[in-house]
């Protein structure tokens, strides 16, 4: 009986909203509500936005060979659909070279409040010889307000790889915000052209501390770990490179 009746007042509501729809047409010019109707969707979540972030922009010591360091993304659309366009890179002050330098061009879907789904085109420009890659991942915050970006990759010469970036914001003060930043960059196959060995491949662990002058200016500093492993870090050797660096990082923090 109670569901009977759960069941009746929930047609009658509906009906009524019907009615009520249909009322206003009644009385108002049709397109005049149909153009209001359409303005309150973009108030709640319908509008088409432009989002840009400089989430690193920094100097690196990286134990006396000093790099200048991006990475940075931004998107335009809506809240459903989104065009983005990430990259990142390294800039050997030293030697005036890119060490490392990617672009990505994504479409981006969301699959709920929090998560996106995004595939797209990875271009590498450094190192040399370039590569492109099919790229697929999903991008959005976890339970207790993890920052996850995941990524594979397909790259032109048929080898499958992998990224995961994990962030953490702890806010000290309403201002002053603590960021600790996970990186594993994984490969399936050996890459020895640009010095990418199978399995895990790198990890970067970063601590930084950044005042918000304003929300979109926040100059930071901190330290970041980076350590190369098993195939990649015997290429590495082979080429005479460090596989280990421990480095004092200064940068700002941008965001439009």
């Amino acid at each position: 009986m109670k569901n009977t009746r759960f069941l009746i007042l929930l047609s009658m509501f509906h009906a009524v909203s019907i009615n009520a729809e249909e009322a206003t047409d009644a009385y108002y010019d049709k397109e005049e509500m149909e153009a209001s109707r359409q303005l309150l969707k973009q108030h709640h979540g319908g509008s088409t936005t432009l989002f840009i972030i400089a989430d690193r922009l920094e100097y690196k010591t990286n134990e006396g060979d000093p790099l200048i360091v991006w990475d940075g993304q931004g998107w335009f659309g809506t809240d459903l659909n989104k065009f983005w366009v990430k990259t990142e890179g390294e800039y050997d002050t030293d030697n005036n070279i890119f060490e490392k330098a990617e672009i990505q061009a994504l479409y981006s879907r969301a699959i709920s409040s929090f998560w996106d789904v995004q595939a797209g085109l990875r271009y590498d420009i450094k190192p040399n010889p370039t590569r492109s890659f099919a790229v697929f991942g999903i991008q959005g915050l976890a339970p207790y307000w993890f920052e996850i970006d995941a990524a594979g990759f397909i790259s032109d010469e048929g080898n499958f790889s992998a990224r995961l970036e994990a962030e953490y914001e702890l806010l000290i003060t309403q201002r002053l915000i603590l960021q600790p930043r996970l990186e594993f960059n994984l490969a399936i196959q050996d890459d020895t052209e640009i010095r990418v060995g199978s399995g895990l491949n790198t990890i970067e662990a970063g601590l930084r501390i950044r005042y918000e002058f304003k929300r979109e200016f926040a100059p930071y500093v901190g330290m970041s770990w980076n350590k190369a492993f098993s195939n990649t870090a015997d290429l590495i050797e082979a080429n005479g490179d460090k596989t280990e660096q421990l480095s004092f990082v200064a940068g700002i923090r941008l965001w439009f």
